[in-house]
């Protein structure tokens, strides 16, 4: 599904599906998918039945089910996946809360794509994630 909200585009086909949730059986069916488009933003993709939050109007009193793209700040994203998702499903999202010193944060950046493509290229080359790659090269900046 594809929607253009308040001038962005959220795509369930580009974007990375994180989690997913549903329960529900008939009228009251529902699922929800948590996405992270490439620009670090998240957002929910929700379907349900005519008796879920997904319905929609049809006529008077009359309901069918629908489905919603919902944008999401870190915080509602980290709100939907403590209550959706297992604590290991979790941890691979966010990392896992209250681990001390080793704790890890998750960081939104937008940087040129010519930047971007250098740093994919630095990272392959020298074999490692995208992530360990940063880490080296950003402590090594910052001493």
């Amino acid at each position: 599904m594809k929607k253009i909200i308040n001038g962005k585009l959220y795509n369930t086909d580009t974007a990375k599906e994180l989690g997913r949730d549903g329960g529900g059986d008939g009228f009251r069916s529902w699922h929800e998918e948590l996405y992270q488009k490439r620009t670090g933003e998240y957002f929910l993709y929700g379907e349900g039945g005519p008796a879920t939050k997904y319905a929609v109007s049809v006529g008077q009193n009359s309901w069918s089910g629908g489905s919603q793209i919902i944008p999401l700040s870190m915080d509602a994203a980290r709100e939907w996946a403590e209550e959706h998702l297992d604590a290991d499903d979790y941890a691979e999202i966010f990392g896992m809360p209250g681990e001390g010193d080793g704790e890890k944060v998750t960081l939104c950046v937008q940087l040129p794509a010519a930047l971007d493509a250098k740093i994919r290229a630095g990272a392959a080359q020298a074999g490692k994630s995208l992530t360990a790659y940063l880490e080296g090269v950003l402590s090594e900046a910052l001493r």
